[in-house]
């Protein structure tokens, strides 16, 4: 087996956590991984389930956009059943997993754009969408779906923007995929599973927000605010200060950072 192959057995083997990673389902190529977890999580696949792929050729970013996966990246989605009081603290577990592992694994030092784009030096190197299902009071399922831009030639791949990175370009050498993806594994389980013993993980996820006291301008159902990023909220919610003083909250939308 090749000492960086994503084969299930690499990942699994060893890992040391409980559920995360136990069960690894593994495709050369695929569209769409979190398409794949949700239809594993409809079938009651066990938690912790992960689907993860070499190429992605449809991945999926927030708000709709398209994320590019090519040979070289990182795709993979993680099946969870969280109950409703988790749900918006996963975007925050998935974000800390991967800057401690950005660091862990290359040293280099990763900040969050609120919600959940991760940033070295200021550019993009990481995309994260929740997609989840609910009824009532119940979640069905929960699905973190990480993509990073691990072993990426930027001028190979034109049509990924300027504001977006990698980690071989900053560090101007390969990183381990797998030991990369056993790290994830492994934080977002230990995040995961603290969150019922306090607010430590929307702290430090705070902590680590490059948003914070900046002047930003924010989407949001097709309204755009301008403003200073003031707080989040325990929920993941962006607290704006306008220009008029007044103060507005935005559950769900995009940051661009403003000089």
């Amino acid at each position: 087996m090749r000492k960086n192959s994503l084969a299930a057995a690499a990942i699994t083997d060893n890992l040391g956590t409980r559920f995360v990673g136990q069960k690894v389902i593994y495709y050369p190529t695929l569209t769409s991984t979190n398409d794949v977890a949700k239809r594993q999580a409809q079938q009651g696949v066990v938690e912790g389930t992960v689907v993860i792929a070499e190429e992605q050729t449809a991945g999926k970013g927030r708000i709709k956009r398209l994320w590019l996966s090519p040979k070289g990246s990182i795709a993979l989605s993680v099946v969870l059943y969280p109950s409703l009081a988790y749900l918006p603290s996963l975007i925050m577990v998935a974000s800390l997993a991967v800057v401690h592992c950005i660091e862990k694994v290359t040293g280099l030092r990763a900040q969050i754009k609120w919600p959940n784009d991760v940033l070295i030096n200021g550019k993009k190197v990481c995309g994260i969408l929740i997609e989840s299902d609910v009824r009532g009071n119940r979640v069905d399922y929960a699905i973190i779906g990480i993509g990073v831009n691990v072993n990426l030639r930027l001028s190979d791949f034109p049509e990924i923007p300027p504001t977006a990175t990698s980690l071989s370009h900053e560090l101007r050498r390969d990183v381990s995929r797998l030991d990369m993806i056993r790290c994830l594994l492994a934080e977002i389980e230990r995040l995961y599973l603290i969150l019922p013993s306090g607010d430590s993980v929307y702290q430090e996820w705070r902590h680590n927000l490059v948003t914070l006291g900046r002047r930003v301008q924010a989407s949001s159902d097709e309204t755009t605010y301008t403003g200073v990023a003031e707080s989040v909220a325990s929920d993941g919610s962006l607290l704006l200060r306008q220009s008029d003083g007044s103060l507005i909250k935005i559950v769900a939308g995009d940051v661009t950072l403003r000089n």
